[in-house]
């Protein structure tokens, strides 16, 4: 299989999103929820907003350019087309730095730290800092290949990314991710392959066996959040995991399930306080939502799930330095207390007083100080 590297720029066709419109001027809605708020999931009266401003007042070729301003490419890894940009740093002497998102995020996420990180000197910050940024979308995922095969998890995601560095010429670099990119990222620092000098996540794969006779307050408060995750939170995740093709007949046919499918995650993830709009603009929402839309990902995103999800996100040991920042509005708080069992070299930890699961997308300044803080020590 050629290993080459081929430039890339998105260039999405008229008629998509003329049939986007069409879509859209069809819906047909449900009745509306029977209780106040968003416990039953995305209220029928913010669908229609968010509906509404997709269909009046959005954008696409906006975000077109914003994403083909920057460097994108494509390579075959295992048999699969991994779309990623390519950002170089004008210090020459910057840290390779590799940046993983998840469900149901993608390379919008990053999108207000680029330039901070790959060019600190130009955002305020010093050159000493500086990363060359590779940002690649998961198999399955935005404008990446869909794998025709099983064994699409977490494990050979990793080694993938592994391949992808050294094919760009990385002999020594770092990785950061969060959700899915946290379990991709742990996974690689697990795996220690020569050249990763450290990894970085924001949702530390913490969770002990147990038992949890002897919890300590922080300890408890996490216990408490994932029983919440499991009884009111998960569900999306159990379809995913269980049955991602059923799911994926209303994902591929409707782009109004397909967005409340996200939409519904920015509310209970992020540090929005009940409104997403207090933590995402509505523009850089609809951005995120219409990479799983123009692409047609609903079923192959949610593959993931079906390949990795039980057993995926517990307590994995590593031994190369490894940094930790939480986020308070995260889905829990991983309890430093679990993560010194199984991080061996904890270079880096801090608790963050605001910001959620989104953590890059929602606090830009915030995420690149913590990445600056957490690498400096390994450069």
């Amino acid at each position: 299989m050629s290993e080459s590297i081929r430039p890339f720029s998105i260039a999405i066709a008229q008629d998509q999103l003329d049939d986007l419109n069409r879509r859209l001027d069809m819906v047909r809605w449900p009745d509306p929820e029977v209780v106040d708020g968003w416990s039953q999931g995305v209220p029928l009266a913010e669908a229609q907003k968010l509906v509404d401003y997709w269909r009046n007042h959005y954008d696409w070729r906006r975000c077109e350019a914003a994403i083909n301003a920057y460097p994108q490419f494509k390579t075959t890894i295992d048999g699969v087309e991994i779309h990623f940009l390519h950002v170089r740093s004008p210090n020459p002497d910057a840290l390779p730095l590799i940046l993983t998102h998840g469900w149901p995020g993608s390379v919008i996420e990053f999108m207000k730290v680029i330039g901070p990180l790959s060019d600190p000197v130009a955002h305020g910050g010093n050159a000493a800092d500086a990363f060359h940024l590779v940002i690649p979308s998961l198999p399955g995922y935005g404008f990446s290949g869909k794998p025709k095969e099983t064994g699409w998890g977490v494990g050979r995601i990793a080694r993938s990314w592994h391949q992808l560095m050294t094919r760009l010429g990385y002999d020594r670099y770092v990785a950061q991710g969060g959700d899915w990119g946290a379990a991709i990222t742990t996974y690689m620092g697990a795996d220690a392959p020569q050249g990763l000098a450290a990894i970085h996540v924001n949702l530390p794969l913490v969770l002990p066996e147990g038992p949890f006779d002897d919890a300590s307050p922080v300890e408890q408060a996490a216990l408490e959040a994932l029983a919440n995750y499991a009884r009111w939170d998960g569900g999306y995740s159990d379809q995913q995991a269980s049955r991602p093709q059923t799911l994926g007949y209303g994902l591929a046919d409707s782009p109004v399930a397909q967005a409340c499918w996200i939409y519904e995650k920015f509310w209970s993830w992020a540090d929005c306080n009940g409104d997403p709009l207090n933590a995402l603009g509505m523009d850089e929402m609809l951005d995120n939502i219409m990479l799983y839309w123009l692409n047609n990902t609903g079923t192959s995103s949610a593959r993931l799930y079906w390949e990795s999800f039980h057993g995926c996100f517990v307590a994995t040991d590593v031994h190369i330095p490894m940094g930790c920042s939480i986020f308070p509005k995260d889905i829990y708080a991983a309890p430093r207390s679990w993560a010194e069992k199984c991080m061996h070299n904890l270079i880096y930890w801090n608790e963050l007083d605001e910001g959620g699961h989104f953590a890059a997308f929602e606090k830009p300044e915030l995420f690149t100080e913590e990445l600056r803080k957490a690498f400096r020590s390994v450069r």
